[in-house]
């Protein structure tokens, strides 16, 4: 549970973050500086609902939910219910974020956020990319996936075409290739000042072939 004034800061070193949330933690590190994560929190990273949100494509993948609360009482949303649209979330006039719950990852499961920036730091991303994989137990193939896409639309975006392919196999090079050429041509990215909607394509290929591995 993430309450709603924990830091970037906090996440990014928390241990058990690290640990059993990589993919979330490897997020946190990389919003802004030093100086805005120790102020910074992942919950007003969620509510800013901006579709390069650092946080969001891994607390997508991890299966997270948003805790809301407000005069007509308490309700859940997942993270990408939550997530409306460029700025835009599913508060209602005096409601708020309380807290994040992220569910326990089964076991051996690994989750994992890269992201692409012009510069190495204080810059948004060009695109983005998280995923989390749960292997079975027996035999090591592919029992659970998601992969989010990040800065490719007007939110973060769940890629199932590329899920579908993975799952339930055995996670080969030319599996993970083919997720990656299914995630390029599902994202829907635009051309901008920062980067050409061709290259962010590209972008989500390489990176998403990369967090899968």
């Amino acid at each position: 549970r993430i309450g709603s004034a924990v830091t970037m800061r906090q996440i990014e070193l928390a241990p058990l973050v690290r640990e059993r949330y990589a993919g979330l933690a490897q997020g946190a590190e990389v919003v802004g500086s030093f100086q805005i994560r120790n102020l910074a929190t992942v919950v007003g990273n969620v509510c800013n609902a901006a579709p390069s949100a650092d946080t969001a494509p891994g607390l997508i993948a991890l299966g997270a939910k948003v805790r809301i609360a407000g005069p007509e009482g308490r309700r859940t949303l997942t993270v990408e219910r939550f997530m409306t649209g460029p700025g835009q979330n599913a508060l209602e006039p005096g409601e708020f974020v309380s807290a994040i719950q992220v569910p326990v990852p089964p076991p051996r499961t690994g989750s994992a956020y890269v992201r692409h920036t012009i510069r190495e730091a204080m810059d948004i991303a060009v695109v983005g990319v998280g995923a989390a994989v749960t292997l079975e137990p027996r035999t090591g193939a592919c029992k659970e996936i998601r992969i989010v896409l990040g800065a490719v639309a007007p939110t973060p975006l769940r890629s199932a075409e590329a899920e579908s392919i993975l799952r339930g196999q055995i996670l080969t090079p030319e599996l993970i290739k083919r997720a990656g050429e299914a995630a390029a041509e599902e994202a829907r990215p635009i051309s901008d000042v920062r980067a050409s909607a061709g290259f962010r394509r590209e972008l989500v290929r390489v990176l998403t072939r990369r967090m899968v591995a």
